[in-house]
């Protein structure tokens, strides 16, 4: 469900490059220098880091805490199909769009490109941050039992 959300929000936010049509059903980007696509890849990194932050914060307070390695690992599997939903529906979005402008405009006419994920080493932040995530927040618990059992220990009164 989160993978879909972040699909759409990629979509609506990540900029696309100005693309003219030279012939019938094919097109060129007018300014080959654009960082359409740098911004668009880094846009996803961000949402999908958004995305595993919040995967394993709530994966973690409600499944970890209880269930223990296998809701993790179900988290982190969870979220490499969240990161690749995600692209798989900001790619989609708009591409019908596109294919009907490419095959029919007339040549000159200008458009923007469908979104496309050029970078896709950029998949594994979702399940990086994830497992980060799990990781800070099992850490930081294992610190406070830690010192819930030397004060139990040493007894009240003891300073």
């Amino acid at each position: 469900m989160l993978g879909i959300v972040a699909g759409l929000i990629w979509a609506a936010v990540a900029p696309r490059p100005l693309l003219q049509e030279i012939a019938h059903g094919e097109a060129q980007v007018v300014n080959a220098e654009t960082s359409a696509f740098i911004v668009a890849d880094a846009w996803f990194c961000v949402i999908a880091a958004t995305g595993g932050v919040i995967t394993g914060v709530v994966g973690y307070r409600i499944l970890v805490r209880r269930a223990g390695w296998p809701a993790t690992a179900g988290l982190v599997l969870g979220a490499v199909a969240a990161a690749l939903l995600a692209m798989w529906v900001g790619e989609n979005v708009g591409l019908r769009s596109y294919n009907h402008l490419l095959a029919s405009s007339a040549v000159g006419t200008l458009f923007h490109a469908s979104l496309a994920l050029g970078a896709k080493s950029s998949l594994a932040f979702w399940p990086l941050f994830t497992s980060a995530a799990i990781l800070l927040a099992e850490s930081g618990t294992r610190r406070a039992d830690q010192a819930a059992r030397s004060t139990a220990r040493e007894g009240p009164g003891s300073d």
